[in-house]
């Protein structure tokens, strides 16, 4: 039909990524600017930590090799084993500068299409060589490293050979795309076609859609869509099993969804190789507004007012006083609220104007006027200052990093009458934590990521000085504080991070223990050797 493509070009291609910190390498902060973020932080390290070169690794002695009808796929490169060792987690970057790599895989294959995919879980199980789902390695809680276990060998599949989108439904406003896609370059597959995934997480250069998927990953619309679920239409998973493929439909009563059991599976039941995703029309109209609140707890009711009010807005990020001073968007105490609308058929002022006056009427100012692409342009920078600190953070905690300073972050979703307690409690419990860990009080700032009817998304952020050698430690025993915490206040141990193993204890607290008999029966129902991502989620014997 002439609304329905099929599509053979390639993606393009992969960029630079560091082996050892955030995205790109040629964005990671000189030690002169890390010297200076570390002396706005009292009681941190003097000196920086170097960058080692792949070449001073010592890495693991390879202990598996390929059949030789696989080797074309793999690679015991030590560049390629250095740079899929860990995610991006603090911790995965401290070990990495000291040159702690004892967990690299010892080899890394990259498929090309998805017979690659089954062939290589065949020799693996065989071979009881454990195998971890690698999209582009942005994971924050351990979820892309081998910790322990007794298998043979560790092989890292990397996906991103597969990012293609093969087939366009214009008509259903869907696309068929390969799991490896990068953000960037599923993108502008779709935009010769008018249409958009409109998925942006803060990763988004440098995350697959295989890595959302299996991460339940949180985008870009702080309501309604607010994960990669609400965007999936049919899912195929590769399992030692066989292949699972989905039917692509706008919804289905038909028993528990299948989709459903591999979305937050995070490679330990299948590897994602292909998914059916809802698309919609590129935007058009745009615009967006900051308001200014003197008190948090009244900014705070004001969003919820907004989230309450059916006006979806595709941004709402509430930053409390310290976020909005770190961010340099606001200071003096005062909160900032960024609203964002956007339409691809209709202008979207009068809507803003509705959230703006909720605001107003929540004890809100707004400053300046709106700022609008596609209706009006009248100035207003904070939204644009925020999106800039909010795209450079992560090269900033890396830049900590190498000053020994601890920057930790978690986020969580919880109803709204709880939040102010939790809010308390972080401030309180997460502080003392920091406190007897480091001997030194912390900042801790937060901000609400996305927002629904009945609960925030509340996104914490932790940042003290540490010791040189001992930096992981403190981070583990913070977040085991901020686990806790969470815990206790019945909020969920992740919102859109994801479990991996550095959220393990927390999400074992939380599932109830009739699911978790669920999801062992399932894995080995479906990888009966027990070869894929073991350690993350559950332990598959108990």
């Amino acid at each position: 039909m002439a609304d329905r493509t099929s599509l053979s070009h390639g993606a393009d291609a992969a960029p630079a990524r560091s082996w050892w910190g955030w995205g790109d390498p040629g964005q990671a902060l000189p030690d002169a600017e890390c010297a200076d973020l570390a002396a706005l932080v009292p009681g941190a390290a003097g000196t920086v930590l170097p960058v080692p070169s792949i070449a001073s690794l010592e890495l693991p002695p390879v202990r598996v090799s390929a059949p030789r009808t696989l080797a074309h796929l793999v690679s015991g490169d030590p560049a390629d084993r250095a740079g899929h060792t860990y995610g991006k987690a603090f911790r995965d970057v401290v070990r990495a500068l000291h040159g702690d790599l004892a967990a690299a895989p010892d080899l890394v294959a990259f498929p090309r299409e998805e017979r690659d995919v089954v062939d290589l879980l065949d020799w693996a199980a065989a071979s009881d060589v454990a195998v971890i789902p690698y999209g582009a390695g942005s994971s924050v809680v351990g979820g892309v490293e081998y910790r322990a276990g007794t298998h043979s060998g560790v092989l890292s599949m990397d996906l991103s050979g597969m990012g293609r989108v093969l087939e366009i439904d214009r008509v259903s406003r869907s696309a068929r795309i390969q799991a490896g896609a990068l953000g960037p370059g599923l993108e502008a597959q779709l935009r010769p076609h008018g249409l958009t995934l409109r998925h942006f997480p803060q990763s988004f250069a440098f995350s697959t859609l295989g890595g959302w998927l299996a991460t339940r990953a949180g985008g870009h619309y702080a309501t309604l869509h607010t994960h990669i679920d609400d965007l999936t239409a049919a899912l195929r998973v590769v399992t030692p099993a066989g292949v699972s493929e989905s039917l692509r439909l706008p919804g289905s009563g038909a028993g528990p969804s299948p989709d459903r059991l591999f979305l937050g599976s995070e490679g330990t039941l299948g590897v994602i190789t292909e998914a059916w995703m809802r698309l919609q029309d590129r935007p058009v109209h745009k615009a967006s507004a900051s308001v200014v609140f003197d008190r948090f707890p009244t900014a705070v009711d004001a969003v919820r007012a907004i989230a309450q009010s059916g006006l979806h807005p595709a941004n709402c990020r509430l930053l409390d006083p310290g976020e909005a001073a770190l961010s340099g968007v606001a200071g003096g105490g005062r909160s900032v609220l960024v609203l964002g609308v956007e339409s691809a058929h209709h202008p979207v002022d009068g809507r803003l104007a509705e959230l703006v006056a909720l605001a107003r009427d929540h004890g809100g100012s707004p400053v300046g006027g709106p700022t609008a692409a596609g209706d009006s342009a009248v100035g207003d920078s904070a939204a644009e200052t925020w999106r800039s600190a909010f795209l450079r953070m992560p090269y900033i905690r890396d830049g900590l990093a190498r000053m020994s300073v601890i920057s930790e972050t978690f986020e969580t979703a919880c109803t709204w009458d709880r939040f102010p307690e939790l809010y308390e409690a972080v401030h309180r419990d997460v502080g003392a934590a920091v406190r007897a860990a480091t001997g030194a009080e912390a900042l801790i700032n937060c901000r609400f990521t996305h927002v629904y009817p009945d609960g925030p998304a509340p996104y914490f952020t932790v940042i003290a000085p540490g010791r040189r050698g001992s930096e992981v430690a403190m981070w583990d025993a913070i977040k085991a504080a901020a686990m806790r915490t969470l815990g206790e206040h019945r909020a969920t141990v992740t919102h859109h991070h994801a479990v991996g193993r550095d959220h393990r204890p927390g999400y074992d607290r939380q599932r109830p223990e009739p699911f978790a008999l669920a999801l062992r029966a399932a894995k080995q129902a479906l990888d009966p050797a027990g070869i894929l991502n073991p350690g993350v989620l559950f332990d598959a014997a108990g």
